[in-house]
């Protein structure tokens, strides 16, 4: 393998940013479904192919560059958490000259003080009017399998409530993975309300959940890539391997006759369990048990009786002519 700078952090190029808004003019409105944007326009037409809209070329306030978007018709989409920590969460508070307040959420470091925000306003700060204090800001970077490239989207939300929970599910996959290989992710839009002084608001809230793995997989160490691109597949291929075949040799052995035991061999070839020729080894076993039951039963029993045979009855024109009383035989 080839050798990498020691000073600097490695890191994949961002395709684009996963939002839960756009902007109608200079008005902000929040959307129920996710919004793809990305100065490529190939990402933002596939991303339109899978989960719906228009692709438009659009332009982001304060920003002289044109970009490219589609406000899909998906509240929930399939991605990939990577190796590493990919979540960043600061109160943050911007303004046009840039970004005025970076906190941790016990000191701001751009100056080095203690939090301002909670310094005015207490622990309930961040319940205050927009744009007088920080904004819960959490930028998650995932991949999204089903588009190109092999870069990051940066999906960001502004919600105290998801700044929680996406907190939490990150530090949980991270104590059972320590950061290393994949793990298959929904990123899904809810809404919920909140009652608080007798006034009911209404917002939507990013929620991070496991896609097709259970805890105990995604808890249980670092995912291989093939599990995280295809976890329904791997859990049916798991599931194949876990399940005991059933014992055809002892079902044909308690069978009463042969053809009692070609039904057994039917079964295991549904299943999928012998060769449909027959020609593997538990085939082999049972026509063996079948032609043994057939010697057995061609003999007379203790009785000196044979069994019965069964033949099909003659049609009518099969039967034999009879002749007439003073006919010519």
């Amino acid at each position: 393998m080839g050798s990498r700078l020691l000073n600097i952090q490695r890191r994949t190029a961002e395709h684009g940013r996963l939002r839960t808004g756009y902007t109608q003019g200079n008005r902000p409105v929040r959307s129920a479904n996710w919004v793809v944007t990305s100065h490529s326009e190939d990402h933002v037409r596939r991303a339109a192919e899978l989960w719906g809209g228009n692709p438009e070329q659009w332009q982001p306030l304060n920003s002289t560059i044109s970009q490219w978007r589609v406000i899909t018709k998906a509240p929930s989409i399939e991605a990939l958490i990577t190796p590493g920590d990919p979540l960043n969460q600061y109160n943050e508070m911007w303004s046009k000259g840039g970004c005025q307040r970076r906190c941790d959420g016990e000191t701001e470091l751009l100056t080095r003080q203690p939090c301002l925000c909670a310094r005015q306003f207490g622990e309930s700060w961040h319940l205050q009017k927009k744009g007088a204090v920080c904004s819960t800001t959490s930028r998650l970077n995932v991949m999204l399998p089903d588009l190109s490239g092999m870069g990051m989207w940066r999906a960001e939300t502004h919600s105290f409530y998801a700044a929680q929970e996406w907190g939490g599910m990150v530090d949980m996959v991270l104590a059972g993975t320590d950061g290393k290989g994949f793990i298959p992710v929904t990123l899904r839009i809810e809404p919920r309300q909140r009652v608080a002084n007798g006034e009911t608001k209404k917002f939507p809230v990013v929620v991070v959940e496991l896609r097709g793995v259970t805890p105990r997989q995604a808890l249980a160490g670092p995912m291989n890539a093939a599990t995280a691109l295809d976890p329904a597949g791997s859990s049916r291929a798991v599931a194949a391997i876990e399940a005991p075949r059933p014992d055809y040799l002892a079902e044909a052995r308690g069978s009463l006759t042969p053809d009692d035991v070609r039904d057994v061999w039917r079964k295991a070839r549904a299943a999928g369990h012998v060769d449909p020729k027959g020609s593997d080894d538990l085939s082999k076993e049972l026509m063996a048990i079948a032609e043994q039951m057939e010697t057995e039963t061609a003999g007379p029993d203790a009785d000196g009786a044979y069994p019965a045979e069964i033949v099909d009855e003659p049609t009518p024109a099969e039967w034999p002519a009879v002749a007439q009383p003073g006919s010519a035989a």
